[in-house]
């Protein structure tokens, strides 16, 4: 992963903001049922909102620069929502990360 890259940096935003998905549904979201700690999922999931944006906006920089094309970065957005599913897209974005 290439931070210097449009790819690189829509990678790397994916991989953070899938580990704040998984932390929010695994860890927070547990923790305010069960634990009565709603607190966490506050903090968490501001991050985690912050860190869609985020994501979003640098796939929609991607596609402007014409470094995916729109199936891809609907394809990639689309991971977005999924838990695991930024990780799973990252591969084929592999594809795609040679500046």
């Amino acid at each position: 992963m290439k931070a210097s890259t449009s790819i690189g940096r829509v990678r790397l935003a994916g991989f953070i903001e899938g580990v704040s998905y998984i932390t929010l549904l695994g860890i927070a979201m547990p923790l305010k049922y069960y634990a009565d700690k709603p607190e966490y999922v506050r903090i968490n999931g501001m991050i985690h909102g912050v860190l869609f944006i985020v994501l979003c906006l640098l796939i929609l920089i991607a596609l402007i620069e014409g470094k995916l094309s729109f199936k891809w970065a609907v394809l990639a957005f689309i991971a977005t929502l999924i838990p695991f599913g930024t990780f799973v897209i990252d591969r084929k974005l592999a594809f795609f990360d040679k500046e």
